[in-house]
């Protein structure tokens, strides 16, 4: 066998590890611009909402306050069954998931009490992203948002391992929660479930006695007319049919989109109010949603959209 001498040796090394380093900065640029690209502003919430100063008396507000854009981070596409025709335009939904912790000394914004046994506690509402996977027990609120008027239902559905689907559940709205209003308008929070009821909060357990769930389905329908549903107290057995069809007239592909550096904020006074039952509505200066799901959809549309809490394995 042949041996290099030494010197070429060197020379050679040298000049792949100069390769190797134009590589990897190559490497650099290109994921930056591919991050770059993957971001968008998004104030499309925000201008929505009614303008105006805010009071001092909520937490980080401040009167005459500039609006500055939120960024999003692009985050893939999630495919509901139905049509998936491209149209001009696009419509959204916002979905802000939290998690809560025990409260801490240095906490400002709201709380939710959480009953344990006979003790109740104050907790802290997290935002996480909406594929943050869910350990059993953790305690999980929802909070939606429309930039547009119309109606909202949301359908709760267990996911099992082999991809199955457990019945459909419409769980808002209720007669127990804001006695079956379901209107949505920009700024309005819609809190699930309500800060009203006794538990306001999910605790993230598998239902029955099946132990391959692996997530929470939700499928969150936005119209512009009500359905004729007669709704009760307690959550609506819905068909899998019924809901089958919603899927195929309104659903698609949506984008989702998670709001860099929200992961984390703790929930505030102002969104609190907001998702109150008989709350103000979020102005131009308040948080955007953590999560927006955008589908190619003709302006002021009907829009589905299927929102998975996975849980961790």
């Amino acid at each position: 066998m042949n041996r290099i001498p030494s010197i070429t040796w060197a020379l050679a090394a040298l000049s792949c590890l100069t390769c190797s380093l134009s590589l990897a900065q190559q490497q650099s640029i290109a994921q930056d611009e591919d991050a770059s690209s993957r971001q968008i502003v998004l104030d499309r919430f925000n201008k929505a909402r009614p303008s105006g100063d805010i009071t001092a008396g909520v937490s980080g507000a401040r009167a005459g306050a500039t609006i500055k854009a939120p960024i999003y981070r692009r985050t893939g596409s999630l495919r509901a069954p139905g049509r998936s025709k491209s149209t001009p335009s696009s419509e959204e939904i916002g979905v802000t998931v939290w998690r809560l912790r025990p409260s801490q000394s240095t906490d400002t914004g709201g709380r939710v009490l959480v009953l344990d046994g006979f003790k109740q506690s104050e907790w802290t509402p997290e935002r996480i992203e909406a594929d943050t996977p869910l350990n059993i027990g953790d305690r999980v609120r929802l909070t939606i948002e429309a930039p547009r008027p119309g109606f909202l239902y949301i359908i709760d559905r267990e996911q099992y391992a082999d991809g199955s689907l457990g019945d459909p559940m419409l769980i808002f709205p209720t007669l127990h929660t804001r006695g079956g209003d379901n209107r949505v308008a920009p700024g309005k929070l819609i809190d699930i479930p309500a800060q009203e009821d006794r538990y306001s909060y999910f605790t993230a357990q598998p239902a029955g006695d099946r132990r391959d769930q692996i997530a929470e389905v939700l499928t969150i329908i936005l119209l512009t007319q009500p359905l004729n549903l007669q709704i009760g107290d307690q959550p609506l057995k819905m068909t899998s049919t019924q809901v089958t069809g919603w899927e195929k007239l309104w659903g698609g592909v949506a984008e989702r989109l998670e709001l860099v550096g929200g992961a984390g904020r703790t929930w505030t006074n102002e969104e609190k109010q907001a998702g109150a039952a008989k709350g103000r509505q979020l102005t131009q200066t308040g948080p955007p949603p953590q999560t927006v799901y955008r589908v190619a959809r003709r302006a002021g549309g009907p829009l589905l959209v299927t929102v998975p809490l996975r849980y961790a394995r």
